[in-house]
């Protein structure tokens, strides 16, 4: 069974952490979501509060297939500032396993360095300035080992293209037919 870990701070965008792990564990995937906090609570950028499964700091060093983060402005600010996190998610690259990120939170992978030269990445519109690599006109790119994802509004595709690197089209397929979305045939 494929891991993934949805790494949550407060002011995380509460339709792209959500999503991705409902669709995730739809698909048989052990998604675990972390707080980056002191506790297990965490409040979305939308004043909706969280409780994740573990702390990031009890859980730092176990191996996942996938790390994914979410967007939403102050999220993205509290994970840049995150030692453990930007510790994961180089020990991810290292490994060469999944790196995904969505809205703003693609900026996480510039501060931890874990882009290489020339991989393509979305993310947000205002963030494309920061990024260099950047486009605001895709809503998912998928470049080698780096998922990355637009906005709120590319949340389920976003959710369904790391299913299906996680596990396989068939399943990813079967998981769209079954939420009623065709995001996946487009």
């Amino acid at each position: 069974m494929a891991t993934a870990i949805v790494v949550l701070a407060d002011g995380f965008e509460e339709i792209e952490a959500l999503t991705v792990v409902d669709v995730l564990r739809r698909g048989g995937v052990k998604a675990i979501t972390a707080s980056i906090g002191k506790t297990t609570d965490v409040e979305g950028a939308h004043g909706i509060v969280v409780m994740a499964d573990e702390r990031l700091s009890d859980i730092k060093n176990e191996e996942f297939d996938a790390v994914i983060l979410p967007g939403g402005g102050p999220g993205t600010e509290n994970l840049k500032n995150s030692d453990e996190t930007i510790g994961l998610l180089r020990r991810q690259k290292e490994a060469g396993r999944l790196i995904c990120a969505i809205c703003a939170a693609p900026l996480v992978l510039v501060e931890a360095g874990v882009l290489e030269p020339g991989q393509h990445v979305t993310c947000y519109p205002t963030c494309v300035m920061e990024m260099d690599r950047a486009s605001a006109n895709v809503p998912v790119v998928a470049d080698d080992n780096v998922i990355t994802g637009q906005a709120p509004g590319s949340a389920m595709l976003f959710a369904l293209v790391v299913l299906q690197a996680l596990t396989n089209g068939s399943v990813a397929a079967k998981i769209a037919r079954s939420l009623v979305t065709d995001v996946l045939e487009h």
